[in-house]
């Protein structure tokens, strides 16, 4: 608002400052051997309507037309200022079609006085000639005007679009992150279910508070498998999920020999124990791994990559950098790494992706373990 108030403020001191600028040379041709008074309210009357030139581009040229008649008519002159500015203004504000339809107007209007009053020749042909430039001048400030408007609504589609495709990606790796976590909590409560009905066998000389609790730990499983396929279930809607396991890092092994097998040299290095880590942590980290070796494949040219995997006490630490080119802005702003993100942003970790100091591409993600035990 405060913006547009302030071209508003500009468009309009412009003006004032044209119409001062133009209203001296008149008044010099208008008074130049002619009643000073009359000379005055002439160049006045063709140069005031300048102030709304752009709210009413097509009356101001009819009103300064006429005045610029009447002048020639009155005192025998034809100051021609004025006129260039109304014929510029209408070129360069309205549709070709309606600017065409007013230049031709001018002409006749131009034509009037040396058929009806006389006079030379040589003022009307100047009158043609300058007219005409004006209207090219501003046709074309029209056209120029024009692209640059396209092109800053195209920036700005193009801009809403690759926004949507943000968000849709991130819906679309939820929903698949949503899918992979139900079934390895499904898993976990699953067995929890199980063991928990069939403690209440085993243990039946304990006391019957043990019983219950047990009971109690049957009934709460069941209950909450039940509420986690149901919030779930839309996800699956219109999928029929896969019922084999989720992998884990002790597939990794298998995902780099077929990354070997397309040709890029990828040395894995671990560091720690990563057999006993929580199952969505196991799950990303792999997924992370997985995708950062796909990213390189696609994007990066490169020849050799490095997957580091560091397990601490309390945190899960992975870095994966190849010695390619790096992906284009595109490629490193796409689903891939907004993927990633979710993921990491999921658990509580950290995502840090960008060109190495050596060249080639760096990802690097950290998930907290909650004091290095798995869940």
């Amino acid at each position: 608002m405060i913006r547009q108030h302030y071209l508003r403020w500009k468009a309009e001191l412009t003006d004032v400052g044209i119409v001062l600028i133009v209203l001296g040379p008149t008044i010099r041709w208008t008074t130049d051997g002619h009643p000073r008074g009359t000379g005055i309210a002439l160049a006045l009357a063709q140069t005031l309507p300048l102030l709304v030139r752009r709210r009413f581009p097509l009356p101001v040229l009819t009103a300064v037309l006429a005045a610029l008649v009447a002048t020639h008519f009155a005192i025998d002159v034809l100051p021609l200022f004025a006129l260039g500015v109304a014929v510029y203004t209408v070129a360069s504000h309205t549709e070709r079609r309606v600017a065409l339809s007013a230049a031709l107007l001018t002409l006749v209007a131009l034509s009037i006085p040396p058929i009806y009053h006389g006079g030379a020749r040589d003022s009307y042909v100047h009158a043609i000639i300058f007219a005409s430039a004006a209207w090219i001048l501003g046709d074309n400030v029209r056209t120029k005007r024009a692209y640059y408007r396209e092109l800053e609504e195209r920036a700005e589609r193009l801009e809403r679009e690759k926004e949507e495709g943000t968000r849709r990606a991130a819906a679309e790796e939820k929903a698949r992150i949503a899918r992979e976590l139900h079934d390895v909590i499904a898993h976990s409560v699953s067995v929890m279910v199980v063991q928990a009905a069939a403690a209440g066998d085993v243990f039946e000389k304990q006391p019957e508070r043990a019983r219950e609790a047990l009971s109690s730990i049957e009934e709460s499983g069941r209950s909450a498998l039940t509420e986690l396929r149901r919030l779930l279930g839309i996800v699956r809607s219109d999928e029929h999920g896969s019922r084999e396991p989720q992998p884990g890092l002790a597939a990794l092994n298998e995902l780099v020999e077929q990354i070997r097998a397309t040709g890029l040299k990828v040395e894995l290095k671990r560091e720690g124990e990563l057999g006993e880590l929580p199952a969505g942590v196991d799950l990303s980290a792999y997924r992370i791994v997985q995708e950062a070796l796909t990213n390189t494949l696609k994007h990066a040219q490169a020849t050799r990559a490095r997957v580091r995997l560091v397990r601490s006490k309390q945190e899960l630490a992975i870095e994966v950098t190849d010695d390619g080119a790096g992906p284009a802005e595109e490629s490193a702003n796409g689903h891939g790494l907004i993927g990633m993100q979710e993921r990491v942003a999921l658990l509580g970790g950290a995502l840090e992706a960008g060109p190495g100091e050596g060249g080639g591409f760096v990802v690097k993600a950290h998930f907290p373990l909650e004091q290095g035990r798995p869940a």
